[in-house]
């Protein structure tokens, strides 16, 4: 994960996602530098542009539609679950 974040950083300033960078990065934060990870990182980020896939995931992220839809779902069958034990207990003190 923090290769990542280290990516995005290097993104931010303007700097070019390499190797050696994510490497000084993710040293300065504190963390190991796996070589390996680094190579796998770089190598999939290569002609992708961040920026406009930052925008692409703000985007999709900035609308969950569905979710008050789901609740309101929900909360019906839970009403009707009340009447039913409702009508339950008057049969036992009717």
């Amino acid at each position: 994960m923090q290769n990542i974040y280290a990516a995005l950083l290097l993104h931010k300033a303007g700097k070019e996602v390499n190797e050696d960078n994510l490497k000084k990065v993710v040293v300065a934060a504190g963390c190991r530098a796996d070589e390996s990870q680094l190579k796998s990182l770089v190598a999939s980020l290569k002609g992708v542009d961040i920026g406009k896939e930052l925008e692409n995931a703000s985007l999709v992220a900035s609308a969950p539609v569905s979710a008050p839809a789901e609740k309101k779902k929900e909360e019906k069958p839970k009403e009707e679950k009340k009447e039913a034990a409702a009508e339950g207990l008057s049969a036992l003190f009717g």
